[in-house]
Order: structure tokens, then sequence, then C-alpha cells
């Protein structure tokens, strides 16, 4: 299912200049065959290969992933079987409704929905393309809802195992994957652009190219792949924004202690075993020198591989002044969000040396060294039911497309 997606940029001169250079790519191959020509056929239903190239054209304006013209086909043929279905369901989709998605959509880059679709014209996108888009994203949704949401609500039970609240059963696990991108006065602009374009992302693949092209997280070399975590050891803010996601969104920019975070929910899942919420969090920093230099990364990694628990870091900082070594006992929502996330990665006696301070001048060698649990109260009713019905909408439609497809006569011409 299609997630709305935003622009990096509303500027007409480089808009203009991607529109030609995409006409120049791709009209050899369409243009030999006819732009008015099939290019699929799909249960009878005609793809052209003006409507391929559309597609391929409005995903590169949108800096989305499907720019290429074999993926704007295979988006193409989706579209057409949702359509078929929600043709079927007796699913219409108002002209009305479709220009308050589009609004939306403009009012999230600071433009009203003719000045987005004029963007859209100069930069080769027909208004009417971005409306199809929309269309089929309003309605497919609605018929899934339709069709999945009653059977997907989760049951109190169900709601109570997710919160914790059943005895010491239940909880919630979610698997992420995150891009940590430093961030100073000198590169904010910069940085800005780049994680607004990295928002948009809506595939596990596309986001994992980015984390190791862009991300200075240790996960980078993984895809910025992180290991299941308990919704309870995230940041207390964040857990409602990890909730509210689907697998393969990706949050909006998240900012940091001298940087900025994006994280995409991969899977989600409930749990038997006994998730409890925390009333304090103990952990200790110890401060180096350098930043991320080679000689103070290579220092930290001496320090890990030495120190087994919080108490082996005062041999480490012996002579040094009291500064250099701090240990904190502090509720989870009173612990800056940085390290918050850094300890949600983390068990007793683990440590980390990803964050920085002083502007990246400082690498702050980073361990947690106990945890101290208390009565569950994390995220509401609402918002674990929501979480877990959406989830189930979602994998429920897009199981459907899957039959559909399945079933389905596609000629590609």
């Amino acid at each position: 299912m299609y997630k709305f997606l935003t622009f990096s940029r509303f500027r007409r001169g480089p808009l203009r200049a991607l529109a030609t250079a995409l006409g120049l790519a791709l009209a050899g191959p369409l243009a030999a065959n006819g732009l008015f020509s099939p290019a699929v056929i799909v249960n009878d239903d005609v793809i052209t290969n003006y409507e391929v190239q559309q597609r391929a054209r409005l995903m590169q304006v949108m800096n989305a992933p499907g720019s290429t013209e074999s993926s704007a086909r295979d988006a193409l043929i989706d579209d057409r079987l949702r359509m078929q279905a929600m043709k079927q369901a007796g699913v219409v989709v108002p002209d009305s409704d479709v220009d308050d998605a589009i609004q939306t959509l403009a009012e999230r880059n600071n433009i009203d929905r003719e000045q987005f679709l004029n963007v859209l014209s100069e930069s080769g996108v027909a208004p009417e393309t971005m409306r199809d888009f929309m269309r089929v994203t309003v309605g497919w949704r609605e018929l899934a809802r339709g069709m999945f949401l009653q059977q997907s609500r989760p049951t109190d039970a169900e709601i109570d195992r997710a919160l914790g609240l059943a005895g010491t059963t239940g909880g919630v696990r979610v698997l992420l994957s995150e891009i940590i991108i430093p961030i100073t006065p000198q590169t904010a602009d910069e940085v800005s652009q780049l994680v607004e374009e990295l928002s948009a992302i809506d595939s596990v693949p596309a986001f994992a190219a980015a984390a190791r092209q862009y991300s200075a997280a240790q996960t980078a070399a993984d895809g910025g792949a992180m290991p299941w975590l308990d919704l309870n050891r995230l940041p207390p803010a964040l857990g409602p924004v990890i909730l509210g996601l689907s697998p393969g969104q990706v949050t909006q920019p998240i900012g940091l202690e001298g940087a900025v975070a994006l994280f995409q929910m991969r899977d989600i899942a409930e749990i038997a075993g006994g998730t409890p919420q925390y009333a304090a969090i103990e952990y200790a920093t110890y401060a180096i020198p350098g930043g991320r230099t080679p000689d103070a990364l290579a220092r930290a990694k001496a320090i890990q591989d030495r120190v087994v628990e919080c108490n082996d870091l005062y041999g480490v900082a012996l002579g040094q002044p009291e500064s250099v070594l701090q240990r904190e006992t502090l509720p989870p929502s009173q612990i800056p969000q940085d390290i918050a996330l850094e300890l949600s990665k983390l068990d007793d006696g683990e440590s980390s040396y990803q964050l920085t301070r002083n502007n990246g001048q400082v690498l702050l060698f980073l361990m947690l060294c106990g945890r101290t649990a208390k009565a569950n109260e994390g995220a509401t009713r609402d918002q674990v039911a929501q979480a877990l019905a959406g989830q189930r909408v979602e994998a429920a439609a897009n199981g459907l497309l899957d039959q559909l497809k399945a079933d389905a006569i596609i000629v590609e011409k």
C-alpha cells in the first residue's frame, strides 16, 4: 500500500532540468513502441507506455524508489489490480476526496494544491497522473479497511498482552532499522534536505541502501538493521511514534544531540514473555577527546574490550578530572533522547561508542549499568489497538493483492 511522499525541495529550475533529463532518458525505449501503445495488459485493462513514463517521472521527481521503467510497470500493474478490486466492490472515490488527499500532501510542503500540481506539471508530470495515483491510494485504503478492519480489531486480551498488563505476560516488540546522520551548524541545510528525501523511502531495501551510504551508526554496515527491541525500552516520546508506523514506513526526522535520526519499521510482534516498564535506568558515560577520529575510536574499542561492568570505568578514569566520567540514575523521561536510544539497544554491562558531544569533538563511551522495573504504564490501549489493527489490515491487504496478481492474466508487450 502506498505511503504519501513529499518533495525534498520545491525549486522550479532544478525540477525543469530534471524533467528534461528524464524525457531524454525515457523517450528512447518507450517512443520506439509508440507513446500511447499498450505496455502491459492486466485482465483486459491497458497500461500505456505514456502511463509508464509518467509514473517513472512522478517517482523520480518525488525522490521515491520506483523511478525506473521496470519499477513503474510493476507499480502500475499493482494499481490496475487494486482498481479492479475497488470496482468490483463498488468503491468509488469522489473527486473531492482526491483533492483533499493532494491538498494534504501539498500542505506538508507548505504550498497549496494548485501550486503543487503546477510544480509537477513543470517537471513533466500531468496533474491526472497524480490524481490517478491518489485515487488508487485512497480507494484501496478504504477497500482494505472495509474488508478487513472488523476482523483485525484486537481483543481486550490481545491489547492486555500488548500492554503487558496481564500479569507478567504480554508485550510488544519491534524490528527497526536506523539512519543516524551527524549534523553541525555548517551542514544543517544539507542534512535537512537529505533527511527530507530519506524520510520518503517506503521500502526496506531502499532504506538499507541509504543507511549503508549515509548513516554514521554502527549498524550502517548491516543496512541500519537493529535487533528486536521491546517497545518499552525505547524513549517514552518515541514509543507512540513507532507504534504509528506500518512495516516499511519511516519516521519523520528526529533531532538528537549533534545528529538527526530516521527509523523504519520492519516488523512488529506481540510477545508472551514479561516486558516490564522501567522506573529508572542507571548508566555511565566516559568522555574521550577527539570525536570520531581513528585514535579516539581505537581507545573506545580498547575500553570496551576491557570493562565488563560500570564499576570498571572508575579504573579507566583514575587520575583524570571528575567530569570525564559521569554515572546517572534517571527516569527514562529525563534521559537525553540520543542516550536513551543507544541504551535501548544494550543489556546490563554492554556498551557503545556511537555518540559525540561538543559538536563532534568528544566521543562518548556509554555503558548500561542496570534497569529498575516498575508496573507497566506505557502506551495507551487505543494506541496499541490502532497499531495492531493497522498492521493486520495492511498484511491482509497485501495478501489480497498477492492473490489478485496470482489470478490475473498479465501480458507485457
